[in-house]
């Protein structure tokens, strides 16, 4: 089995916040992905933090144990499908995080995410999280 990882519980494990102990058992042994999204977001983070040149390699070799999942045509289906849904069903849904939905459901993976809310209302996306 293979789990998609919300931004939320990356920054959980590469900051070693008090958290990551409940996220450890689900991403372990297991490949794991961030969407294009979750990456783009985390490089947005390194940037605002003003990090060292110490503290950036060291997360860019934390990253390196995460596949990137990039959009293409068929991604872009699903997750044009989560925000018309979530319109529809009045149960709206950030961009963002309907870009990590997708990768979940494109790829029939759960979703190890501290948000459970911004994510619930997602048909057949299944979800772990710990909140």
């Amino acid at each position: 089995m293979a789990v998609v990882v919300d931004t939320d519980v990356v920054s959980f494990l590469f900051k070693e916040d008090t958290r990551t102990p409940l996220y450890t058992p689900h991403i372990i042994n297991v490949p794991k992905f961030i969407s294009f999204m979750t990456f783009a977001e985390l490089r947005r983070w390194k940037l605002q933090s003003n990090w060292g040149n110490k503290k950036s390699a060291k997360f860019e070799e934390f990253l390196s144990d995460f596949g990137i999942i990039h959009s293409d045509e068929l991604l872009c289906e699903v997750w044009a499908e989560i925000r018309f849904d979530a319109h529809q069903y009045g149960n709206p849904i950030d961009t963002a995080d309907a870009w990590v939905a997708a990768v979940g459901l494109y790829f029939d993976i759960p979703l190890v995410t501290n948000n459970r809310r911004h994510f619930e209302n997602v048909k057949n996306l299944k979800i772990i999280s710990e909140s």
